[in-house]
C-alpha cells in the first residue's frame, strides 16, 4: 500500500531543551535547523533532518516517526487506500522546514507516523563539530507483540523481514540496509535506542573518544553485531536515551537476488533473512558477547 523508501525523522521528548541541544549539536554533531521554545529540529551535515526534540511531561519517549516515500506520490490517493482498510489519517503542513506536506496516522502500537513524499534539503551550515553522523539509520522499540507490529510495517508500509532471533526480536528493512526498523517482545512499550550511520570503523574510533572527551560512557561495545554485522558502539545520553553509532551493515542491493552483499564475516554463503537461534551471540568480536536475552544492550 505505502511504500517507505527511508527513514526521515524522529521526534524524542526531553527533560532540558538547551541540554538537550548542546547534546545534540556538540557532541552528535547535527545542525539546528530551527527552534523555538519548546522544540527543535536538527539535521545532519549532509541535510537530512534526522531528530526533532521537543519538551515533554517525560524525557526519552518517542511520539512521533517520519518516513519518507516516492517523490511526487499522491498523498490523497495514500489517505483513501489507508481509508479503505480502516485506518484514519490527516494531512499536516509544515510539520519541519523540510517537509511541507505529510499524511499522518497512528501504527499499530500508537506511535504517530508522518509520510511524506517531497522534502527540501537543510542548508550547510558551515560547521564540523562532534561525531558528525552520515544519516540517521535506525530505530529500535519494545513492543508487547512482535507479531503485530511486523504486520503492520510490512503490510501498510512496505517493510521487508530482514531477520528474525527466535521469536522475539524483528528486523525490517525498507530500502538496502539490514534494518531500519526493529522490534523487541517487552511487557513495557518504550523506545529501545536510537542509531546513526558513521562513516567507518575510524569514525567510530573517534565517535568513542568525542564521548569520553564529554565524560560519556559506553554501555556496550566497540564490537561486530551478528545479526545486520554493523560494527557498532552504544551510549545514553542524559535523557536516558541509548544512542547508537554504526557502520559497515549487511546490505540487500538486489531484492531479486534475495542475499545481501557477501562479507567476509558471513557465516552463511550467501547470507539470505532468516531466524537466527534466541541463543544467537550478540556480536563476533568486542564487550559482552553473552548469550542471554535481550539481544542488544
Amino acid at each position: 500500500m505505502i511504500q517507505v523508501k527511508r527513514l526521515a525523522h524522529a521526534t524524542i521528548t526531553v527533560e532540558d531543551l538547551e541540554r538537550s541541544l548542546d547534546y545534540y549539536t556538540r557532541v552528535v554533531g547535527l545542525s539546528l535547523v530551527t527552534r523555538d521554545t519548546n522544540r527543535a529540529v536538527l539535521a545532519t551535515k549532509m541535510g537530512q533532518e534526522a531528530i526533532v526534540i521537543e519538551k515533554g511531561p517525560s524525557a526519552g519517549e518517542l511520539p512521533r516517526l517520519s518516513f519518507q516515500i516516492k517523490p511526487g506520490s499522491d498523498l490523497g490517493e495514500l489517505a483513501a487506500k489507508l481509508q479503505k482498510e480502516g485506518i484514519k489519517s490527516e494531512r499536516r503542513s509544515g510539520i519541519t522546514p523540510g517537509v511541507k506536506e505529510a499524511l499522518c496516522f497512528n501504527d499499530n502500537k500508537g506511535t504517530l507516523l508522518e509520510i511524506y513524499a517531497d522534502y527540501e534539503f537543510a542548508p550547510d551550515d558551515k560547521t564540523a563539530v562532534g561525531i558528525m553522523p552520515v544519516k540517521f539509520g535506525h530505530v529500535a522499540y519494545r513492543v508487547e507483540s512482535v507479531v503485530d507490529t511486523v504486520k503492520f510495517y510490512t503490510e501498510f508500509l512496505g517493510f521487508r523481514v530482514s531477520d528474525f532471533r527466535g521469536d522475539f526480536f524483528a528486523f525490517l528493512r525498507c530500502g538496502v540496509d539490514h534494518h531500519t526498523v526493529n522490534f523487541v517482545v517487552d511487557p513495557k512499550p518504550q523506545l529501545h535506542h536510537i542509531a546513526f550511520e558513521v562513516k567507518d570503523w575510524g569514525e567510530i574510533h573517534r565517535a568513542a573518544e568525542t564521548l569520553a572527551k564529554n565524560d560519556i560512557r559506553l554501555v556496550w561495545g566497540p564490537g561486530r553485531h551478528i545479526i545486520g554485522h554493523n560494527v557498532a558502539c552504544y551510549h545514553r545520553n542524559h535523557d536516558n536515551v541509548r544512542v547508537e553509532m554504526f557502520c559497515e551493515m549487511d546490505q540487500m542491493k538486489d531484492e531479486d537476488l534475495g542475499y545481501f552483499e557477501p562479507r567476509p564475516w558471513h557465516q552463511d554463503r550467501p547470507q539470505r533473512p532468516k531466524t537466527w537461534g534466541p541463543d544467537t551471540l550478540r556480536n563476533y568480536w568486542g564487550f559482552g558477547s553473552e548469550r542471554t536475552y535481550p539481544g542488544y544492550p
